[in-house]
């Protein structure tokens, strides 16, 4: 396919210019005068018949015709940008994206994540955490990291291993606990599953008059964890995945009962082909479970 002559200079002074809303300062990040961003962006509007902006006493207003051109320009820099990142010193990088649900990612993966760097120097990982509601495709992830029952339409699932919740808290809240019937009438901390509790009640021998239901509600066991660090609360979370918290002793675990209600999976889409970079991922990742 022959390309005619791209405008680049142009092309890069309008894509500035439409974050800014501003000549001047997308002269200051391009580092070239304020008049020549200006002659730039009329040379295009020239060649493109249209105009990109308004000119205003106060900075700039994007048209409809810049409005429609800027995701395309804007895209296509970024594509540019992370092909050349990809490239140093003769070796080319691979990039891998993870989604990882929260807990995981600052539980297990986060601490030793410098491990895999180290043996991977060409892997470029870029981590989206997330409360374990995911989407690889529209996100386009290489693996996600989930919680559950490792069913989940269209997907590979490898299971990684069990993590099952127990109670935790701050030390001082510990001292008003003597057994798990005590909890009922404490400050509860859950995740948006609203079985956990009286799951875990169950487990206990709490018999059900005594159970009540679960008070703050959070959307990860991150945020739930450091709402119970600040002593708002008794969480119900996985020990293993706060066991520095636990022995720092900035949490302590009241009673030994757990409940397992799902597994962490490495999972990727069975569309999604495997790259060398999700290979040695995957090896590095079983191997230090």
């Amino acid at each position: 396919m022959v390309r005619p002559f791209l405008p680049l200079n142009g092309l890069r002074a309008f894509e500035a210019s439409a974050r800014h809303l501003s000549f001047t300062r997308a002269a200051i990040e391009l580092c070239v005068t304020q008049a020549a961003v200006s002659q730039q962006v009329k040379g295009l509007e020239k060649r493109l018949g249209v105009a990109l902006f308004q000119r205003l006493p106060r900075g700039l207003k994007i048209t409809a015709e810049g409005e429609a051109l800027l995701p395309t320009v804007t895209g296509s820099f970024d594509q540019m940008a992370t092909a050349l990142d990809r490239i140093e010193a003769g070796q080319v990088r691979e990039l891998l994206f993870l989604g990882v649900v929260g807990t995981f990612a600052v539980g297990w993966l986060l601490p030793r994540l410098s491990d895999f760097q180290r043996r991977h120097p060409f892997i470029d990982v870029r981590v989206s955490t997330n409360n374990n509601r995911v989407d690889p495709a529209a996100e386009g992830l290489d693996f996600a990291i989930r919680f559950g029952s490792g069913s989940w339409h269209g997907t590979e699932a490898q299971r990684l291993f069990d993590a099952p919740l127990s109670p935790l808290c701050v030390p001082n809240l510990a001292e008003d606990i003597q057994s798990p019937a005590d909890l009922a009438g404490a400050r509860l901390l859950r995740s948006y599953r609203a079985d956990e509790w009286s799951t875990w009640f169950r487990a206990a021998g709490v018999p059900p008059a005594a159970q009540v239901n679960a008070g703050i509600v959070f959307d990860s066991s991150v945020g739930m964890m450091e709402a119970a660090l600040q002593g708002l609360g008794i969480a119900l979370a996985p020990p293993s995945m706060f066991s520095r918290h636990l022995a720092s002793g900035a949490i302590v675990q009241p009673f030994a009962t757990s409940i397992s209600l799902g597994s962490y999976w490495l999972t990727r889409l069975q569309s999604r082909q495997v790259t060398a970079g999700m290979r040695a991922f995957s090896d590095w990742l079983f191997s230090n479970l």
